[in-house]
């Protein structure tokens, strides 16, 4: 029996400055939550590291869960989106290039449950 769906994003070469900003972070999350047709449970959880530091997300879903992680000092952002039910592939590539200046995106979609399958989906942008 599958029991959801995860996927595990790491996205490199993005712009420092974007992955110090909440708000920027929040935009993100939103673009994933709408494109998805995602539902959220409360406002979501963020934290700012003081000085040049990152930002850390979460966003309970009725599907599981959206976090983030920011390393602005290696211009890396990681993501990890778990769903209980199968979901259409979103665009990580290309919507972490417009939206964070990725240079490069590497996407890992693990199915859950009996019989686990991991499928790196995307490769080097």
């Amino acid at each position: 029996m599958i029991v959801g769906f995860e996927w595990l994003i790491d996205a490199k070469g993005c712009n420092q400055n974007a992955l110090r900003e909440v708000e920027m972070l929040r935009d993100v999350f939103a673009r994933i939550i709408s494109d998805l047709q995602l539902k959220t449970i409360g406002e979501g959880n963020w934290h700012k590291f003081d000085g040049e530091g990152g930002v850390t997300g979460l966003v309970m879903l009725t599907e599981s869960h959206l976090a983030c992680h920011t390393y602005p000092e290696h211009g890396t952002a990681t993501f990890n989106l778990y769903c209980c039910r199968e979901r259409p592939e979103w665009d990580w590539t290309e919507n972490l290039k417009t939206l964070l200046g990725a240079k490069e995106v590497k996407i890992e979609r693990i199915v859950r449950g009996e019989n686990p399958q991991s499928k790196t989906v995307g490769g080097e942008a």
